[in-house]
C-alpha cells in the first residue's frame, strides 16, 4: 500500500502547503483519494508528481470540515463516499466561524455519485472505510469546541477513517480523529479482524501536553505500534510527545510512504 501526501500543513521543497489534508491511497490496483484539502492544492501536487487524478476510483471524505472537503469544488463525476452527517452546518463556539463544507448535500449529489454510510464498507480486498466510530473509552471525545446550526453541541459524529491491511499489520488513516484516534484504532481492529497495528497516520486533533495526549501515547505504546505519523491538526506540545516516544518522519505535501 502506498500513501501519497497531496495536501498538508507543511511541504517538501517545491510543493505547496495549507491548513488542509489530502492523501492518495494506492492498494489492490485501485486508487482512493482520502480528503481533498481546503483548496485545489491537491491537484497541483498530483500534477507535479505526475499523478492522473482521473484514475481515482473513489473519493473518501473523513468528515465535513472545510479543510478536508472544500477541494471537492475542483472535482466532479466521481464516486464520493462519506458519512450522512458530513453536510450539516457547523460552527466554532468561540467566534461563530463557519467550519462546514462549501457544498450542500444536494450540490454534492448533483456533482458526484454520492454514497453515504454509517456502517463500515469494504472498499477493496485490503482496504476498509470505517464508518461511524464508536466512542468507547473515557478520555477521548468527551467535550467539543463546536456547535451545530441549532446551537446544540457538535461532536463530529461523521468523523471516520480508513484501515488498510498490509503484510506487517493494519495501517489506520485518519483525517482529524475527532472521535479519538484510540477509538478509531479499536474500531478498525474490530472491523478488519486484524489486531496488529503497523502504522497510524493523519490528524490526531491533539495539541496540549495533557491527560488525553498522554493516555493516547500510552495506548499506542502498549499496542507496540512501530510507526506513528501525527500530522495536520496535531501540534506542539502534543506533537513533541509523539516524536519523543515514536520518532518518525514529518508528513509533508509531496511525500510518498510505503507500508
Amino acid at each position: 500500500m502506498e500513501l501519497t501526501v497531496l495536501s498538508e500543513v507543511k511541504a517538501l521543497k517545491g510543493f505547496g502547503s495549507e491548513h488542509g489534508l489530502s492523501f492518495l491511497v494506492d492498494t489492490d490496483q485501485k486508487r482512493f483519494l482520502f480528503d481533498t484539502g481546503a483548496s485545489g492544492l491537491f491537484i497541483q501536487s498530483a500534477t507535479r508528481l505526475g499523478i492522473d487524478l482521473e484514475q481515482v476510483d473513489r473519493i473518501i471524505l473523513s468528515h465535513g470540515h472545510w479543510d478536508h472537503g472544500n477541494g471537492l469544488m475542483h472535482l466532479k463525476d466521481k464516486s464520493l463516499i462519506c458519512h450522512p452527517g458530513c453536510f450539516v452546518k457547523r460552527y466554532r463556539k468561540s467566534g461563530d466561524d463557519y467550519l462546514g463544507l462549501s457544498l450542500s448535500r444536494e450540490e454534492a449529489g448533483e456533482r458526484f455519485n454520492l454514497e453515504t454510510f454509517r456502517r463500515p464498507l469494504h472498499l477493496s480486498a485490503h482496504l476498509w472505510y470505517l464508518g461511524e466510530i464508536p466512542r468507547i473509552n473515557d478520555f477521548e471525545a468527551q467535550s467539543t469546541p463546536y456547535i451545530l446550526e441549532d446551537g446544540s453541541e457538535d461532536f463530529i459524529l461523521d468523523d471516520t477513517g480508513l484501515a488498510a491491511i498490509t503484510d506487517r499489520g493494519l495501517v489506520v488513516i485518519s483525517g482529524c480523529a475527532h472521535s479519538g484516534i484510540c477509538n478509531m484504532i479499536e474500531h478498525a481492529r474490530r472491523v478488519t479482524g486484524t489486531l496488529k497495528i503497523a502504522a497510524v497516520i493523519g490528524g490526531f486533533h491533539l495539541q496540549a501536553d495533557d491527560h488525553r495526549t498522554r493516555r493516547t501515547v500510552e495506548y499506542l505504546r502498549q499496542l507496540g505500534v512501530p510507526k506513528v505519523f501525527p500530522s495536520h491538526c496535531t501540534r506542539d506540545p502534543a506533537l513533541g510527545l509523539f516524536r519523543k516516544e515514536f520518532g518518525g518522519r514529518e508528513v509533508l505535501t509531496g511525500a510518498c510512504l510505503t507500508f
